[in-house]
């Protein structure tokens, strides 16, 4: 059984034009959401589309029976979801569907923290995250792979600090609405 942290990076927005550049996982523990092992990123720019997604399809164990083999924990996973399902039907590929298997989905505490606004909630408003992803479809053009790459350290970085930062914090939230709602 393992979460882990799960996002990717794509030529645009659409699932049925744009490919998946990068898809990058890393294991976190269950109980404090730390790290276990290295941030592990699949390059489109070194084999192609199909084939990280093929790898990251063998190396999580994502397709398993078991329906906690893999799960995701990320920020606003529907946009990982309806990528990763379209794509890997159109590489003929066995299609995921992480939505309908345990995930994690921070955006939620994300817009709640945010006064309940969707604008202004994203991890970059949120955290040291440093802009939204807009500029890899140009690195890619360019061929700065370099610069995604940085860009994914630190948005991984930033999204595991605050995934601690709320396994620490939210335990107690939920002690002190029980002793609040009398729900002993």
């Amino acid at each position: 059984m393992g979460n882990f942290y799960f996002d990717i990076e794509t030529t645009g927005l659409d699932p049925r034009k744009d490919k998946i550049l990068t898809i990058q996982y890393q294991e976190l523990n269950r109980n404090t959401g730390e790290p276990l092992g290295e941030l592990k990123i699949l390059k489109e720019w070194e084999s192609s589309e199909k084939e990280i997604i093929s790898k990251f399809l063998t190396d999580t164990n994502v397709l398993d029976n078991y329906v906690f083999s893999f799960i995701p924990v990320g920020y606003n996973l529907s946009f990982e979801h309806g990528f990763l399902k379209e794509r890997t039907r159109i590489n003929g590929l066995d299609v995921v569907d992480i939505l309908n298997k345990p995930f994690i989905d921070l955006r939620v505490i994300g817009i709640l923290m945010n006064k309940g606004e969707f604008k202004g909630s994203g991890l970059d408003k949120l955290t040291g995250k440093e802009g939204e992803g807009s500029n890899i479809p140009i690195w890619y053009n360019n061929h700065e792979y370099e610069k995604i790459i940085e860009y994914i350290v630190q948005e991984a970085r930033e999204f595991i600090k605050f995934n601690i930062w709320l396994y620490k914090k939210l335990p107690f939230l939920l002690t002190q609405f029980k002793e609040e709602s009398n729900v002993y």
